[in-house]
């Protein structure tokens, strides 16, 4: 059996877990009896920084259904209507869509118990026992906040700032605000992670926000800022902050800490990942799983390997345990035929070769990229054993090249040899004179199934071109709406609607 070492979800703090489950705003305070007594040693602030981390554990599921569903790698019509068709088919009717209700639920659980932990630092930050460790902690809670809120502001846009606990009554007056104003927050939190994370961590803590995790995401900030508006209030602002990202992804590169994997596939091998001795150079920051825990194994793992994997698949080899997707949620033709002959990267993303369950067989591609068959749960289908890379060390790389593609300092050159970095890894030829427009088309083929796409295209200023061209090749079944600028971003769950009416705007067009 494959067991890690460790997730940021302590048995200590399955109750913290377990006491936030509904779906409106009186999830908001952690109840006062809780906090005024949990926080007392070292080890309290710990865990409850450690609970901050659990929240990351549907994210990867998240950037999958969201991200990678909306976008123009997958064509996810179905026979029956499954949660994601509405998704994929530009739907206005969404409000109440499982996955758009679960970002929002799950991204401000993480913000309130950040919240509590912040101001427990505040209050008893000396039962910490160590200024250094107390520091430490609250820029990790600072930099989860910022990573949260700014998952959130990509998908929804505006959103109500709870940057203390609060009552419910205080909840339920708490309207959304700008996006910049919410961007003030979401830079505020890592440029005090940044001054006040280490540059890396050993034995247990290995898998910690760390100073350079948080640098990335700022860039990835100053990146998404300086896309494009498309007259909504979205995450793009059009402010041309490329220069304002460079350094920080400078700062990445020039760590010595991180390297780029000559080996594609080994990217993503159970065998290749934190915390093993050597780890996974390609990971600036992973979500962390834990596998093979008796009795808790639904708790600890992961459940992203199979949520674009048919159960059909997984059925034809006879395992009953990983489920995977009610029907296939095929790869989009358009992306398969995407690839050059030779690209090594599409073997490694995508299941061409068809398969066959209870005389039925099924010859459409889908996304495989994390599916080791060697490597399938023997007990549950949310118990898979492989980490998350939420920020690659590759993605840095085209970053630097992207941004000064958009006017930040360096040069073609420069570009040229990081794109061709990139191909020769997947055994392709050089390019040169790389344009932005060759720059994405390289990113959708290398970071596909990771859920980067449709931020990718937000930030483009493509979006809409890109999207309605696609449908009108791809969408067979003319199920597909027309993408229209309001469908950037995604509705205000409609149990957030309905918890204090008149309180939050609905988004345009939903």
């Amino acid at each position: 059996m494959h067991t890690m070492k460790k997730i940021f979800i302590p048995a200590l703090l399955i109750f913290l877990l377990a006491a936030s489950c509904t779906k409106d705003l009186n999830q908001i305070p952690i109840s006062s009896a809780t906090t005024a007594t949990f926080y007392k040693t070292p080890s309290d602030f710990i865990q409850g920084v450690n609970a901050v981390y659990a929240d990351l554990r549907g994210y990867p599921d998240r950037l999958l259904e969201l991200s990678e569903i909306r976008s123009d790698n997958i064509y996810g019509v179905s026979v029956a209507v499954r949660d994601w068709d509405p998704i994929n088919d530009f739907s206005p009717g969404i409000a109440s869509n499982t996955y758009v209700e679960e970002g929002w639920n799950t991204d401000f659980n993480g913000i309130f118990r950040a919240n509590t932990v912040l101001d427990q630092l505040s209050r008893n930050g000396g039962n910490v026992g160590s200024a250094s460790l107390a520091t430490r902690l609250q820029a990790e809670a600072k930099f989860l906040r910022a990573f949260y809120y700014f998952d959130l502001v990509k998908y929804y846009g505006r959103l109500p700032i709870v940057d203390h606990p609060m009552t419910v009554d205080e909840a339920n007056k708490l309207k959304q605000s700008d996006v910049a104003a919410v961007y003030d927050l979401i830079i505020s939190d890592l440029q005090f992670a940044i001054s006040n994370l280490p540059a890396s961590y050993t034995g247990v803590d290995v898998g910690r926000a760390t100073k350079y995790a948080a640098e990335a995401v700022l860039a990835q900030v100053y990146m998404a800022r300086s896309g494009p508006a498309y007259g909504i209030s979205g995450p793009g602002l059009g402010l041309s902050e490329w220069a304002l990202a460079q350094p920080l992804l400078d700062d990445v590169i020039g760590s010595g800490l991180f390297a780029f994997n000559p080996n594609y596939a080994n990217i993503f091998s159970y065998a290749n990942q934190s915390p093993t001795p050597t780890g996974n150079k390609e990971a600036v920051f992973d979500v962390m799983y834990l596998t093979g825990i008796s009795g808790n194994a639904s708790t600890y793992g992961a459940t992203y390997p199979w949520v674009l994997t048919p159960s059909g698949y997984f059925l034809s080899l006879k395992d009953t345990k990983s489920n995977g997707s009610l029907e296939i949620i095929p790869v989009s033709q358009d992306l398969v035929n995407d690839y050059e002959s030779g690209d090594l990267r599409l073997p490694a993303t995508i299941y061409t070769a068809g398969y066959t369950n209870a005389g039925s067989t099924e010859n459409r591609p889908f996304f495989k990229k994390y599916v080791d068959v060697t490597k399938i749960p023997t007990t549950s289908r949310f118990d898979w054993g492989i980490n998350f890379i939420a920020i690659r060390y590759t993605d840095v790389l085209m970053r630097k090249a992207e941004c000064i593609l958009n006017g930040a300092p360096g040069s073609q050159t420069t570009v040229d040899s990081i794109v061709n970095l990139v191909r020769t890894r997947a055994g392709l030829g050089a390019l040169t004179g790389v344009t932005l427009a060759q720059l994405f088309d390289e990113r959708r083929k290398e970071f596909a199934d990771e859920g980067t796409r449709w931020f990718d295209l937000q930030r483009s200023g493509q979006l809409l071109t890109v999207m309605n061209n696609w449908i009108g090749t791809e969408d067979v079944q003319h199920r597909i709406n027309q993408v229209v600028a309001n469908y950037v971003i995604y509705p205000v769950p409609q149990s957030q609607l309905d918890a204090a009416p008149g309180l939050y705007i609905q988004n345009l067009g939903y």
